[in-house]
């Protein structure tokens, strides 16, 4: 299996081409994954809450993500910032999981969580759970309520709705409840904990400011009683109430010593919520700030819209590597370095970032260029017969496995027959065609002597070309002859964008209807050159860096089976590959799709 000289083109990506949507990368942010601590937005959180100088202090963080779903790209910026804000200053981030929704927790997202963050490359200093906290929490609500800041409410949600204003900025005014006695109070909430109520017919609220314009001060949620069914993955049915978010978030940023509680700017009302709370029961008072988000244009992200892709057969699961999870992004190929380098490259601010996937894919090959083996790889193959060479003939040809000299060289055996691109063939010969047809001649790559083209045979029914016939033009001496190895055969899956447009939630017809009919294409005999098999024993590719693995130690998982398809793709090994039959999933193009630019 050989390429056409007069065919090849430079592999080399092009320099990241953003519409104007996001800052091009620096130099630093490129080579330095350090380089968003050192200055601007997170340098400047930092200064305003250094640690002690004399060492008894240590910055702590934490990534706390609700156990309700699975992790997608958007969510590696706040890994990335929390767990990497730790480290570079010497400090611990937490993994801490918030389980206060039965309803919607599963293990297996407490799993795969966990098993992200440990792929992306960080080790949380501890595993804990928001529940963890449950009684010490409820404590915390006794004492609020007995210090006046907390009441029983048994108002339905359209009520609470027009208390705040209606949603229209209509007069607020207080719940008929908010004037109650503690003590009654007190005797209510320990009612709804001993199971007397029923969902919905009663909440504790905070007692915070209804004439605050932040709508995160008008009586928030702190607690709310829940359906007995739903049982607790950790505590049973140990408790009837559980706490909200805006009750328990600063609560165990406390317990836990958090220095620095960093979240996106979704929460940025909440920050005066939080230090209320805070102060009104008398503990410590982690810093919060916020950052933008980052956001994803050309895909869907929520947990809704992917159960509906998936509902509807568009993709197989959450893992299907049309999607932006983690996981998908994994078994794609995409290594988690290039994901990091992605998110580093666009800085830290306040404001929303919404990147084109162009600009990430753009990420990964400038990573994959370097650091991944390179191998010959035919989609739509025809064979190529040379009818003036013996059938055992074989010559061993030595290409570099990169563009890296360091990385060394593999031979690959030249035989009578070779494969080539269908793309790569004509059955008449013209002047703005320069690969092969009859009667003109192609060089093939590393191959001292060219081929020339003889004639062909097509499929008398499809008219399809079968074969072609050729010549090689090398002289009679010098010929070595051995029993040749032949190409492998393997199925090649070509992801493509899952949706028409960049923004397939403006659709009016939904979503759903911007689906693109061609996002996946599959070649079911294409044929790769035997160093694959040279690239599984050494795999994974990329190299780890020190310290770290994308697997247990002594598992190779397919994914890391990286290598560049010359002239085509980057690709990976899939799991569903057996021993007579490869699957390999396309990761990223060589460059930028035009259709697409």
């Amino acid at each position: 299996m050989h390429s056409a000289k007069a065919t090849a083109s430079k592999n080399a990506p092009k320099p990241p081409n953003p519409k104007g949507k996001a800052t091009p990368p620096s130099r630093d942010a490129q080579n330095d994954p350090d380089s968003m601590f050192k200055g601007g937005f997170l340098a400047d959180v930092y200064s305003k809450n250094p640690v002690r100088s004399d060492g008894m202090g240590r910055v702590v963080t934490r990534f706390p993500p609700e156990p309700n779903g699975f992790l997608h790209l958007g969510h590696t910026k706040a890994i990335m910032i929390n767990f990497g804000f730790a480290r570079f200053h010497g400090g611990d981030c937490y993994l801490r999981f918030d389980d206060t929704n039965p309803t919607e927790e599963e293990e297996k997202y407490f799993i795969t969580i966990e098993e992200m963050i440990n792929w992306l490359g960080f080790k949380p200093v501890k595993v804990t759970h928001s529940s963890d906290n449950f009684d010490r929490l409820y404590e915390l609500a006794e004492e609020l309520i007995n210090k006046n800041g907390a009441y029983v409410c048994h108002c339905t949600k359209e009520e609470v709705v027009a208390q705040r204003g209606g949603g229209k900025g209509k007069a607020r005014y207080a719940c008929p409840h908010r004037g109650r006695p503690n003590s009654e109070s007190l005797a209510e909430f320990r009612a709804m904990r001993d199971g007397k109520y029923a969902p919905r017919k009663a909440v504790l609220r905070m007692k915070q400011n209804l004439e605050d314009n932040n709508p995160q001060m008008w009586d928030l949620t702190a607690y709310r009683v829940l359906d007995e069914k739903h049982k607790h993955h950790r505590m049973g049915n140990k408790w009837r109430i559980y706490p909200t978010y805006d009750f328990t978030h600063c609560l165990c940023d406390t317990f836990e010593g958090v220095t620095h509680s960093l979240c996106n700017t979704e929460f940025e009302l909440s920050r005066v919520s939080y230090e209320w709370l805070c102060d009104k029961v008398a503990v410590y008072k982690p810093m919060q700030r916020e950052f933008g988000r980052l956001g994803i244009s050309g895909t869907v992200l929520l947990k809704r819209k992917i159960l509906a892709l998936i509902e509807s057969n568009h993709v197989h699961d959450w893992d299907d590597p049309r999607l932006y999870t983690l996981i998908a992004l994994r078994r794609r190929g995409v290594p988690p370095e290039a994901i990091l380098g992605f998110v580093n490259e666009l800085g830290v601010t306040m404001a929303e970032t919404t990147i084109d996937t162009n600009r990430f894919e753009q990420c990964i090959r400038r990573y994959l260029e370097v650091t991944v083996p390179r191998l010959m790889l035919v989609l739509d193959p025809i064979p190529v017969v040379i009818d003036n060479i013996p059938e055992d003939y074989i010559e061993m040809v030595e290409l570099p496995f990169s563009k890296d000299p360091a990385s060394g060289v593999h031979t690959v055996p030249f035989t009578r027959t070779v494969y080539i691109e269908r793309s790569d063939f004509r059955e008449s010969a013209s002047k703005d065609f320069f690969r092969l047809a009859p009667g003109t001649s192609v060089g093939l790559l590393k191959v001292p002597y060219p081929i020339t083209a003889t004639g062909f045979e097509t499929d008398p029914e499809t008219r399809l070309v079968t074969l072609v016939n050729a010549r090689y033009e090398k002289p009679d001496e010098g010929s070595a002859f051995k029993k040749p190895k032949s190409p492998v055969k393997a199925t090649v899956r070509v992801f493509n964008s899952l949706f028409k447009s960049d923004d397939p939630n403006t659709r009016p017809e939904g979503f759903l209807s911007d689906v693109n009919p061609h996002f996946e294409e599959i070649f079911p005999n294409a044929m790769i050159e035997t160093g694959i098999e040279e690239i599984k024993r050494t795999a994974p590719w990329p190299r780890p860096r020190e310290g770290y693995t994308e697997a247990a130690s002594g598992i190779t998982p397919p994914e890391t089976v990286r290598f560049q398809g010359m002239r085509i793709a980057y690709f990976c090994l899939d799991r569903d590959s057996t021993e007579t039959n490869l699957v390999l999933n396309r990761i990223v193009s060589l460059k930028e799709d035009a259709k697409k630019a």
